[in-house]
């Protein structure tokens, strides 16, 4: 009678391996201001609309590429403020629009003949197919490379985390960016902020009674 051996078991491999994970750090102020420079004298209209309403909006990435015409530009211009729902929770969310912000997009419109119905931004599938997650983090380490950083270490998240981390930082309101982060839940802002106890304290010598 034949005996045959059994397989030995595949290794399993952790998807992780050989992977940089954790949250990825916020841009620091003088990594927009070059990029945005970098992308300025590039004339990258979109690329540059893209990653100034990113910054502004502190959207995911999800919900940056989902952004239509009418959700920042309902009559034709940017405008102050805008309201998207998010793809994640359901919830809406607002966020400001700064002015060096609006001229880019304005610009940007201009320049695409985009309408009301179209997708803000658009890649290689052609003019009715929004960019993609992956085509937008592709963007994002191209943009990181750009100013010399190591890109491994950023993602789009990066791009989320830079406002509202500056803000927290001013300000102290932990309220106020969960809002602008559209978090259900204040924990999972001071788990996204990376907020620790030294952070805290540091806020709390700031104040005198």
């Amino acid at each position: 009678m034949q005996f045959f051996k059994k397989p030995e078991p595949t290794p399993h491999v952790p998807w992780n391996k050989g992977k940089l994970i954790g949250q990825k750090p916020p841009l620091r102020p003088k990594h927009v201001w070059a990029i945005r420079t970098q992308l300025q004298l590039a004339k990258c209209q979109r690329d540059l609309a893209l990653f100034v309403l990113a910054i502004d909006s502190k959207l995911r990435g999800c919900d940056v590429v989902s952004l239509k015409v009418e959700d920042i530009a309902p009559h034709g211009y940017a405008v102050e403020r805008a309201t998207v729902r998010q793809r994640k929770t359901g919830r809406p969310v607002k966020f400001e629009i700064t002015e060096h912000t609006r001229q880019a997009v304005d610009y940007y419109l201009k320049t695409q003949d985009k309408k009301p119905g179209d997708f803000l931004f658009t890649g290689r599938r052609g003019p009715n197919k929004n960019l993609t997650t992956r085509q937008y983090a592709r963007l994002v380490s191209q943009w990181i490379n750009s100013i010399g950083l190591d890109a491994s270490l950023y993602g789009t998240h990066s791009l989320r985390r830079t406002k509202a981390t500056l803000i927290y930082r001013r300000t102290g309101n932990l309220r106020a960016v969960q809002l602008l982060l559209g978090h259900t839940k204040i924990e999972s802002t001071v788990r996204y902020l990376g907020v620790e106890v030294d952070d805290a304290l540091d806020i709390a010598e700031q104040v005198d009674v």
